[in-house]
């Protein structure tokens, strides 16, 4: 009985240490973004098809920015809030209208704007990651 004791709670060691391993913004672009663009970031996730505009394919960002990762590009593109809608629509949600709400609900005004700044950040970093 002590041995399988001991063989479940390593078991639940190991799955904890994996999901601690999984970044902030895996985790919210896993949530947010790769029904659209895919877990890989390629543009392929299983809503692609059905949007009018194709997703963008994440992984090539900064191939197509001369090797350099556009990192406040994503990050504002992401956040969407500052975008000047004269500029025309856009197929992507504002996720920091989307995240704001429920942020502000949890931690206040203040919290609730630091909280999404900071989840936004975590997604764009781990857009970074994606690059091919």
């Amino acid at each position: 009985m002590r041995f399988g004791t001991t063989i479940g709670f390593l078991v639940l060691t190991l799955s904890a240490a994996a999901a601690q391993q999984m970044s902030n913004g895996e985790q919210e672009y896993l949530n947010s973004c790769a029904v659209c663009h895919g877990v890989d970031g390629r543009g392929d996730g299983p809503m692609a098809d059905v949007l009018r505009k194709r997703p963008a394919n994440l992984t090539t960002l900064a191939k197509r920015n001369g090797g350099e990762f556009p990192y406040w590009r994503v990050y504002a593109t992401i956040d969407g809030r500052g975008l000047v809608p004269e500029h025309g629509e856009r197929d992507m949600p504002i996720w920091g209208n989307q995240f704001l709400p429920d942020d502000v609900k949890k931690y206040g005004p203040y919290g609730g704007e630091a909280v999404t700044t900071e989840r936004i950040q975590n997604l764009a970093g781990y857009v970074k990651t994606l690059q091919r």
